[in-house]
């Protein structure tokens, strides 16, 4: 795998995590102007009326969040099929044949799936966040001012989860497709590759090269064992080996 070919598959999946994290940020700025809507100084029962609000939105975008959800997964798997395209023209005939008849159905309306349960945990998980702090607030004796600093901070720090969100899942639903499709054709073990750029973290760089077996993935941070791109913030992907 050379510098070019890592570089070009970089490119191809920062340009729909870009688009995936845009959806994202719109459902996190809504959730700022909610709490901003809703949030009353000194009121008690403040905390569970933005709680409210929020999850009535997290039902409201469900079904957004299904169409936005499957235009990742199926542009992904789009271009998942276009590489493997290119790389069967050095297969043999039989292999073509089986790779063409590779059925990822099931595996898309999981990541389908997982994609509306992340979206729509943004507001949830905002209105966590606020509980959390009011109750903070009460038993650790926080200052009112302080507190309500913090919660005006929701739509920014649910912006920070859309981002991670988007980072990660494009890379993991990319590295799911590509180990489904090579399974199914036989390949029991994979290489993981890396980025190559001065961004990639020590833990990984260190597995650059290194084969692994598919069902076995190795620790790539410390308690951790992950397919590459299939853990948080990971760019790497994997190579597989037949």
């Amino acid at each position: 795998m050379d510098r070019a070919r890592a570089s070009s598959r970089l490119v191809r999946t920062m340009k729909v995590e870009r688009q995936y994290a845009s959806q994202l940020r719109k459902i996190a700025t809504h959730i700022g102007e909610l709490v901003a809507t809703v949030w009353t100084p000194d009121d008690p029962a403040v905390a569970d009326r933005i709680g409210q609000a929020l999850e009535r939105y997290a039902q409201i975008i469900e079904p957004w969040a299904r169409v936005v959800g499957r235009r990742m997964v199926e542009e992904i798997d789009t271009r998942d099929r276009r590489a493997w395209r290119e790389v069967s023209a050095e297969m043999s005939r039989i292999m073509q044949v089986q790779l063409n008849a590779s059925d990822v159905g099931a595996l898309t309306q999981q990541r389908l799936a997982d994609q509306v349960r992340l979206i729509t945990s943004l507001p949830r998980e905002a209105a966590e966040r606020v509980h959390k702090l009011t109750l903070e607030g009460l038993t650790q004796g926080t200052r009112a001012k302080d507190i309500a600093a913090e919660i005006m901070r929701s739509g920014d720090v649910a912006k920070s989860r859309a981002n991670l969100i988007a980072r990660t899942e494009v890379s993991r639903t990319s590295t799911e497709f590509t180990r489904a499709r090579a399974e199914d054709i036989g390949s029991t073990h994979f290489i993981w590759r890396t980025s190559r750029d001065s961004d990639v973290r020590v833990t990984h760089k260190a597995l650059e090269g290194k084969t692994f077996r598919w069902d076995e993935p190795p620790e790539c941070d410390p308690g951790h064992h992950a397919l590459p791109g299939a853990i948080w913030n990971c760019r790497c992907f994997p190579e597989p080996v037949f």
